[in-house]
């Protein structure tokens, strides 16, 4: 996302019906503000409207000041709405447990500034990626969760969250399941991968399963979480094709791959506001 300083993004979704585009573009240019990209979508079957909106305002204008004024617009079309400083890194917690392979895609693209975010820690219940995060000076916090006890776990989750002023938590091959009211809790900001051989082979060794079967396509799914286990809308998915010649450790290898690419592309889409909730689906505006 190429940011100029001051700009801001409007996001909004609200029922369908004729006038909003008039009435949000005539209330950005009474403001001063000019327009460089704006995307919307009009669903048929929810009859919701979606609108991004990334905006240069006059100079001096506060964005509390034209938060105040938009308001009166989005009480008369019934929005759920955002105004964010595009400047603003969202502050993401990664959650990750013995595999590292999306970690490490996630930390590199932050450091390298392709990610949007600011990256304020990692969290484990296991001390196996340690290392990788402290090389990149991460703060690593080992939570473990042991029989009966992932009620403290989540909770020392939930305190991490608070503190360090989360907007996003991503799960990042983090092998424990979540409580419905963690779950709960966490709506529309924590972000889970798996790989989309669900449900026809769960549980361990999911690519041994695959190979076993033939399968020609390896694929990955990026998700808000939600209590129904990875059932959450989808943000983005994608598949590598694989051959009869491919072994098991081939398919796990295209298999990081793919996940590394569709988590870092949910990601990126979220911190930069390009994503709505659409019932049990979403709107990306890519």
């Amino acid at each position: 996302m190429v940011v100029t300083p001051g700009q801001f993004v409007l996001a909004l979704s609200c029922p369908d019906r004729p006038g909003i585009i008039r009435a949000v573009a005539g209330h950005l240019a009474d403001a001063g503000c000019n327009v460089v990209d704006s995307q919307q979508f009009a669903d048929p079957q929810t009859r919701r409207f979606f609108l991004r909106a990334q905006a240069d305002p006059p100079d001096g204008l506060d964005l509390d000041v034209l938060r105040g004024s938009f308001a009166g617009v989005a009480h008369h079309f019934g929005m759920e709405w955002s105004i964010h400083d595009a400047a603003a890194r969202p502050r993401v917690l990664i959650m990750v447990s013995r595999a590292g392979h999306c970690l490490n895609d996630l930390l590199f693209r932050w450091e390298s500034g392709s990610l949007h975010a600011e990256v304020v820690g990692v969290v484990s219940n296991h001390e196996d990626l340690r290392p990788l995060a402290e090389r990149h000076a991460v703060p690593f916090h080992h939570v473990p969760v042991p029989a009966g006890g992932r009620p403290a776990a989540e909770a020392a989750l939930l305190g991490l969250v608070d503190s360090e002023r989360v907007d996003l938590v991503v799960l990042a091959r983090y092998m424990q399941v979540l409580s419905d009211g963690l779950c709960r809790e966490l709506a529309g900001r924590a972000i889970n991968i798996h790989h989309s051989f669900l449900p026809s082979f769960t549980g361990a060794r999911p690519y041994h399963q695959a190979h076993e079967r033939g399968v020609k396509l390896i694929g990955a799914t990026a998700h808000y979480v939600t209590a129904e286990l990875d059932e959450g809308p989808i943000i983005e998915q994608d598949v590598h094709r694989v051959d009869h010649a491919s072994r098991p450790e081939d398919l796990v290898a295209a298999g990081q791959d793919v996940e590394c690419l569709v988590l870092a592309r949910a990601v990126r889409w979220h911190v930069e506001h390009r994503v709505m909730i659409n019932g049990h689906r979403t709107v990306v505006f890519r």
